[in-house]
């Protein structure tokens, strides 16, 4: 017998916009167990790393607990949230503007969009940077994951290079 798991997933990303360096956050609540996954790009934007987080957290759900049928999904990012609400739109435009050039992050929309269909995720929005509380809010902690990969990697970035 299959026990349905509960399974929340809190996202972030950021991007130092100068030098286009990003950073993505993704913290998973998979029964009672916590995992936490992050990475960073370069050449990107903010928006790129919040579909991103959201990406490899699906995926890594799909690809390690293929028994999970329902995520609930926290996000502050008003930019992802519209995205899976325009779904609909993008297809019959053939993700492309009224200009008949491509929607800003065409690769990355397609696959997140393929991923809401192959899963049942509960898009929850959040207010971003709240104040801490002692009532543990983990869109706090993904959002200090990000910024912190995002610090590191921009004084990696301005090492002198031997």
């Amino acid at each position: 017998m299959n026990e349905l798991i509960n399974v929340e997933v809190y996202t972030d990303g950021s991007c130092h916009t100068q030098h286009c360096i990003g950073a993505w956050a993704s913290i998973l609540f998979i029964g009672n167990d916590k995992i936490t996954l992050s990475g960073t790009e370069i050449n990107t934007t903010h928006n790129r790393m919040e579909i991103l987080a959201v990406i490899n957290a699906v995926e890594y759900l799909q690809n390690n607990h293929s028994l999970i049928k329902e995520i609930r999904l926290v996000s502050d990012s008003q930019y992802v949230i519209g995205l899976i609400d325009r779904q609909s739109k993008f297809i019959k435009s053939n993700f492309k503007t009224k200009a008949g050039s491509d929607i800003r992050n065409v690769d990355l929309v397609k696959v997140l969009l393929a991923l809401a269909n192959s899963i049942s995720i509960q898009f929850v929005k959040i207010k971003a940077h709240q104040k801490e509380t002692e009532i543990a809010n983990y869109n706090i902690e993904v959002d200090k994951i990000c910024r912190k990969l995002v610090r590191e990697a921009v004084n990696l970035s301005q090492q002198p290079q031997h």
